[in-house]
């Protein structure tokens, strides 16, 4: 089968409805948009959730509820990897980390992930671990302390 050989199923195109053309067509005079009201008129587009005036339900429907976003912590994310900047046997802190510019400023507190690899004994201070970070700093006799 070729493009040019492609046919429409039979039934499956139809005639343009043709309105407001005199008496033959039955769809002469109003254009079969009925009498009056405002979609008789031209140039008339209501938007689908227009309710002719009436308190429209977007209004109707009270504002509850309550959004614990504003108050919600944010925390620097540091993968384990990241922390073989420091020396063997070092102590690394929030404050460290800062330095070495591991993360920026605004933040509640740091989250240090397990990804990637841990190549050094290391004591480590953050507010979160995650369990995976927590097995690969003790599996090189580091330890992970939360502050």
């Amino acid at each position: 089968m070729k493009l040019n050989e492609l046919k429409n199923h039979p039934g499956s195109t139809h005639r343009r409805k043709v309105v407001g053309r005199g008496p033959g067509s039955g769809h002469g005079k109003t254009s079969t948009r009925g009498e009056k009201g405002q979609k008789a008129r031209s140039g008339a587009s209501i938007p689908a959730w227009f309710e002719g005036g009436q308190n429209p339900l977007y209004k109707r429907i009270p504002r509850r509820g309550f959004s614990n976003k504003r108050f919600a912590k944010r925390y620097a994310i540091v993968n384990v990897s990241e922390l073989n900047v420091f020396e063997d046997g070092t102590t690394v802190t929030p404050e460290l980390m800062k330095e070495k510019r591991l993360f920026t400023k605004g933040y509640k507190g740091i989250k240090v992930l397990g990804n990637g690899e841990l190549k050094k004994k290391l004591t480590v201070k953050a507010n979160v671990f995650t369990n995976s970070a927590i097995n690969k700093i003790e599996e090189l006799g580091g330890k992970a302390e939360v502050i």
